[in-house]
Protein backbone atom coordinates (compact mmCIF):
# COMPACT_ATOMS: atom_id res chain seq x y z
CA UNK A 1 0.00 0.00 0.00
CA UNK A 2 1.48 3.68 -0.97
CA UNK A 3 0.81 6.65 1.44
CA UNK A 4 -0.85 9.42 0.33
CA UNK A 5 2.09 11.73 0.45
CA UNK A 6 4.20 9.38 -2.04
CA UNK A 7 0.94 9.42 -4.10
CA UNK A 8 0.72 13.52 -4.08
CA UNK A 9 1.57 15.86 -7.29
CA UNK A 10 5.05 17.56 -6.51
CA UNK A 11 4.69 21.34 -5.01
CA UNK A 12 5.99 23.97 -7.89
CA UNK A 13 7.44 27.20 -7.18
CA UNK A 14 10.04 29.47 -8.41
CA UNK A 15 11.91 32.94 -7.82
CA UNK A 16 14.28 34.79 -10.17
CA UNK A 17 17.94 35.22 -8.91
CA UNK A 18 18.54 38.80 -7.46
CA UNK A 19 22.35 38.13 -7.06
CA UNK A 20 24.27 40.31 -9.60
CA UNK A 21 27.07 37.49 -9.33
CA UNK A 22 24.25 34.81 -9.48
CA UNK A 23 24.44 31.94 -7.85
CA UNK A 24 27.93 31.37 -6.83
CA UNK A 25 29.15 29.40 -3.84
CA UNK A 26 27.74 30.94 -0.77
CA UNK A 27 24.12 30.89 -1.50
CA UNK A 28 24.66 27.87 -2.72
CA UNK A 29 25.99 26.43 0.68
CA UNK A 30 22.54 28.15 2.14
CA UNK A 31 19.93 26.87 -0.30
CA UNK A 32 21.42 23.55 -0.04
CA UNK A 33 21.46 23.51 3.78
CA UNK A 34 17.86 25.20 4.00
CA UNK A 35 16.68 22.00 1.47
CA UNK A 36 17.74 19.23 3.75
CA UNK A 37 16.22 20.49 6.97
CA UNK A 38 12.79 18.91 5.41
CA UNK A 39 11.83 15.43 5.01
CA UNK A 40 11.21 15.79 1.11
CA UNK A 41 12.52 14.84 -2.12
CA UNK A 42 13.60 18.50 -3.24
CA UNK A 43 15.05 19.76 -6.79
CA UNK A 44 16.03 22.67 -8.71
CA UNK A 45 16.23 24.16 -12.12
CA UNK A 46 17.03 26.72 -13.90
CA UNK A 47 14.54 27.71 -17.16
CA UNK A 48 11.68 25.71 -18.39
CA UNK A 49 13.70 22.96 -19.80
CA UNK A 50 16.57 22.54 -17.98
CA UNK A 51 17.40 19.75 -16.55
CA UNK A 52 15.94 18.82 -12.27
CA UNK A 53 18.93 18.71 -9.74
CA UNK A 54 19.43 17.73 -6.50
CA UNK A 55 19.04 21.09 -4.00
CA UNK A 56 20.69 19.27 -1.34
CA UNK A 57 23.85 18.38 -2.58
CA UNK A 58 25.89 21.77 -3.13
CA UNK A 59 28.07 20.23 -5.80
CA UNK A 60 25.04 20.09 -8.18
CA UNK A 61 23.45 23.40 -7.05
CA UNK A 62 26.72 25.26 -7.73
CA UNK A 63 27.16 23.45 -11.05
CA UNK A 64 23.94 24.93 -11.94
CA UNK A 65 25.40 28.15 -12.51
CA UNK A 66 22.37 30.40 -12.35
CA UNK A 67 22.90 33.70 -13.16
CA UNK A 68 21.36 37.24 -12.41
CA UNK A 69 18.19 37.27 -13.59
CA UNK A 70 17.30 33.92 -14.05
CA UNK A 71 14.22 31.63 -12.81
CA UNK A 72 15.00 29.07 -10.92
CA UNK A 73 12.14 26.64 -10.37
CA UNK A 74 12.05 24.29 -7.02
CA UNK A 75 9.96 21.43 -6.81
CA UNK A 76 9.92 19.03 -4.06
CA UNK A 77 7.65 15.81 -2.86
CA UNK A 78 6.99 14.28 0.70
CA UNK A 79 6.11 15.05 3.79
CA UNK A 80 7.62 18.63 3.76
CA UNK A 81 7.28 19.60 0.54
CA UNK A 82 4.51 22.85 0.79
CA UNK A 83 7.19 23.98 3.44
CA UNK A 84 10.06 23.67 1.27
CA UNK A 85 8.98 24.99 -1.65
CA UNK A 86 8.00 27.79 0.46
CA UNK A 87 11.29 27.90 2.22
CA UNK A 88 13.28 27.83 -0.80
CA UNK A 89 11.79 30.20 -2.61
CA UNK A 90 11.48 32.58 0.00
CA UNK A 91 15.63 32.61 0.57
CA UNK A 92 15.50 32.58 -3.00
CA UNK A 93 13.76 35.80 -2.97
CA UNK A 94 15.61 37.54 0.10
CA UNK A 95 18.39 37.41 -2.03
CA UNK A 96 20.10 34.32 0.06
CA UNK A 97 19.69 36.64 3.15
CA UNK A 98 23.12 38.43 2.24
Amino acid sequence: MRDAAHDAAPVLGEAVVRDPTGLHARPAVKLTKLAKGFEATVEIRTGQNGAWINAKSPNAVMKMKAGYGETISVRAEGIHANSAVAALVGLIERDFDG
